[in-house]
């Protein structure tokens, strides 16, 4: 049996870690869309900007997990409010050794779980659409596609003329909660 545990990131050690998971997944994403769709993002600020602003994953109205699995680390995941009542998953990871474990599934439904008792009523995400097993976990908890949405993750941090390309390999997702 797999122990998995939830680590809200608070201390500088957490932050260092959770910015190595963050850019080890970005850096996997970035190299893949640069190959295929010759479009990239700014991997530097996205991690700063997720390592460095407390308002973005933290409570009250975030999460911002460090995972571990039998006290190893082996994921992260990130819930972040995007307006009244709608909040986004974002940077859920799980490391290529950790996979097939269950632990995305625990993370998703922990984030679920926060979304719930924080108040939201609708959850969102976006993924890539090269990472089909992850649509498939979301789409077991409830998920369904949706159109692009305004306030997407990757706005800021991508060239606005590389966005609709961005649009055209991304999947969004909504639940209602």
């Amino acid at each position: 049996m797999n122990n998995i545990v939830f680590h809200q990131v608070r201390s500088n050690q957490e932050k260092s870690i959770a910015a190595s998971l963050i850019r080890e997944y970005l850096e996997f994403l970035n190299l893949r869309i640069k190959r295929d769709y010759e479009i990239e993002f700014d991997l530097d600020a996205m991690v700063d900007s997720d390592v460095r602003d407390e308002s973005k994953f933290h409570p009250p109205s975030g999460r911002f997990y460090l995972v571990t699995c039998n006290d190893k680390i082996c994921g992260i995941g990130c819930l972040k409010k995007i307006d009244d009542g709608i909040a986004e998953i974002q940077r859920m990871y799980v490391t290529p050794e950790s996979r097939g474990m269950g632990i995305g599934r625990a993370i998703a439904n922990q984030l679920i779980n926060d979304a719930k008792s924080v108040g939201y009523q609708r959850l969102k995400l976006e993924s890539l659409r090269f990472l089909e097993a992850a649509h498939s976990l979301y789409r077991s908890l409830g998920f369904k596609e949706i159109n692009p949405y305004a306030d997407n993750s990757m706005k800021s941090f991508q060239a606005e003329d590389q966005l609709d390309t961005y649009y055209s390999i991304t999947v969004f997702m909504e639940m209602t909660l």
